[in-house]
């Protein structure tokens, strides 16, 4: 999986070896960033952010496209870590919904190679991957559920579902189709990966394949980041200390 890191780091980097050659200090600086754009490669994604846009009238979800998603970061919700190797998602039971959803998210949605249009595919055609390095950190109070990874067309197809300490890949509205890890701790990082093809989605969980759905949809997409299944209808305090969160290391999409 790609990484992308700024050019400042880079440079940096290059900086200490030309030490290290000429017999000079050792010490390697400290990693550097100030944007999620500058460790992962958002090309072709979007995020929707689980707060209000000021710019539109009414209520509505704050959603990134690029350009200024290149130079764009709201902390908590999507930021770098501090030690620049990965991108953080939060997303708390009282955020602001999409319509029709019942839950909110702090979660990247896949666009097409222009980084504007949304990104749209059939499982009959083509194969369409997605690999997602991750940790999930952080659950919600009383349904400590969120979702980490998911092939979306308007449904739910699969996805990568966190409920409590089990691990499902999920299928349509099963929420429990595949058990793929029993004691799923904290902070743990694993490799989510979807690939779908001749009409069916394979699920892989750290590189082993977990199960095969048969499925047909025209209209695909991936979508990455944390969608908390807890609002404040069914989890307490409803603020923004009660939330779900993860870490994306590394995030690659592919179609051919």
């Amino acid at each position: 999986m790609r990484v992308v890191r700024p050019l400042a780091l880079l440079s940096a980097l290059a900086a200490s070896a030309a030490l290290l050659t000429s017999g000079g200090a050792s010490a390697v600086p400290a990693a550097a960033c100030t944007y999620p754009a500058e460790v992962l490669d958002l090309t072709r994604w979007k995020v929707q952010l689980p707060i209000d846009d000021p710019n539109q009238s009414g209520t509505q979800v704050l959603q990134v496209t690029r350009p200024r998603l290149n130079t764009y970061v709201l902390s908590p919700w999507f930021k770098p870590t501090s030690s620049c190797d990965g991108v953080q998602f939060r997303n708390a039971v009282n955020g602001v919904k999409t319509p029709n959803t019942t839950y909110a998210r702090s979660e990247l949605r896949e666009m097409q190679t222009n980084g504007t249009t949304e990104a749209k595919w059939s499982s009959n055609s083509g194969t369409h991957t997605m690999v997602i390095d991750q940790a999930i950190n952080h659950l919600p109070n009383t349904k400590p559920q969120v979702i980490a990874g998911q092939i979306h067309d308007g449904d739910d197809r699969a996805t990568f579902r966190l409920d409590g300490k089990a691990l499902y890949v999920t299928r349509d509205n099963d929420t429990r189709f595949k058990l793929v890890d029993s004691n799923y701790v904290l902070g743990t990082r694993f490799q989510a990966k979807f690939v779908v093809s001749n009409g069916s989605i394979k699920a892989y969980y750290n590189g082993a394949l977990q199960t095969t759905i048969p499925v047909s949809f025209t209209t695909g997409y991936f979508k990455a980041g944390v969608y908390t299944q807890a609002n404040c209808d069914n989890s307490s305090p409803c603020n923004t200390s009660n939330y779900g969160q993860n870490t994306i290391y590394g995030l690659s999409v592919t179609h051919s």
